[in-house]
């Protein structure tokens, strides 16, 4: 715990930092709206797209996930074939599919975009799961590539990470002008940098409780998208097989959000969790009309 706030609090330095050197270099004001504004959309949507840009390379480099160019046994053949098949009724380009070695049962899917995309199952669901529930799961990530998930989630990122940026600096430019009396400091007094270093991370969490409740929306979209595309049955009887996993989620960090199970949370933790507790996609999968299920995937 005292490592991830030691590194939470380092980034934020190192982001105030960076930003104020890079306006330094191009002249641009701290004091002016419409520079703050610029480079706080540059830096905003800048790290999200880039991230979304390397997303494939950076899941198989984190997870050594292997991707099949020709299937090796019948298992492979199976799973290139009905990625392939649901990839043709969701309407997108057929994705890469990768098999990467982990205990628990997961899947995950990223890509910069609808045709450019990469399926990836764990050892452990080939293990645990039988066919049609892995065919669930398969179809559930397909689900998120046909809705653009990824894309959306870059977007929503970027444009949180420009208004924590502007926010807290004019939050900051007012207290530090306050602190002197009303005088102009150019907004570069003490008052300005502590100001904005702890509005940094106070909107960055509200910021991130945003992020990941949009995350978990967009898991009881791709649940139904899962049940378009395999049938409901299946895909309940996945989400059940999933409970084995007792929130174990090995996934990196880059690409835990896009898993298809998440970690367990309760009370506050909850609202930083990026999936809903199985009960709860179980039953609003039960609970969702048969001509609802369709509007889960947009093909």
């Amino acid at each position: 715990m005292l490592k991830r706030v030691a590194l939470f609090l380092a980034t934020n330095l190192a982001v105030l930092a960076l930003l104020s050197i890079v306006m330094a270099i191009f002249g641009i004001n701290a004091s002016s709206s419409a520079g703050l504004l610029v480079m706080a959309a540059v830096f905003g949507f800048g790290g999200s797209f880039i991230s979304l840009a390397i997303s494939k390379w950076m899941a198989k480099r984190s997870t050594g996930a292997h991707v099949i160019e020709q299937p090796r046994n019948e298992s492979e053949q199976w799973l290139v074939a009905t990625v392939r098949r649901q990839a043709e009724a969701a309407g997108i380009g057929m994705p890469e599919v990768a098999i990467y070695d982990a205990p628990e049962i997961n899947a995950f899917a990223t890509g910069a975009n609808r045709n450019n995309a990469l399926v990836a199952v764990s050892t452990g669901l080939l293990q645990h799961m039988s066919r049609d529930e892995a065919e669930a799961v398969l179809a559930h990530e397909v689900s998120h590539v046909a809705n653009g998930d990824m894309v959306t989630m870059a977007l929503l990122q970027g444009v949180l990470n420009t208004f924590v940026i502007v926010l807290a600096r004019v939050v900051g430019r007012a207290i530090d002008g306050w602190m002197s009396g009303g005088r102009d400091s150019g907004g570069g007094g003490i008052g300005y940098f502590v100001t904005v270093f702890v509005l940094d991370m106070v909107f960055g969490l509200f910021a991130s409780m945003i992020a990941m409740w949009f995350s978990r929306y967009r898991e009881f979209r791709a649940d139904a998208g899962g049940a378009t595309l395999a049938g409901r049955g299946k895909m309940i009887a996945a989400l059940q097989k999933l409970s084995l996993n007792h929130g174990v989620n090995t996934l990196p960090k880059q690409v835990a959000a896009f898993g298809i199970s998440g970690a367990i949370g309760h009370g506050l933790r909850k609202l930083l969790m990026s999936h809903p507790p199985l009960e709860e996609r179980i039953t609003a999968l039960r609970n969702t009309p048969e001509e609802s299920l369709r509007q889960g995937l947009a093909a």
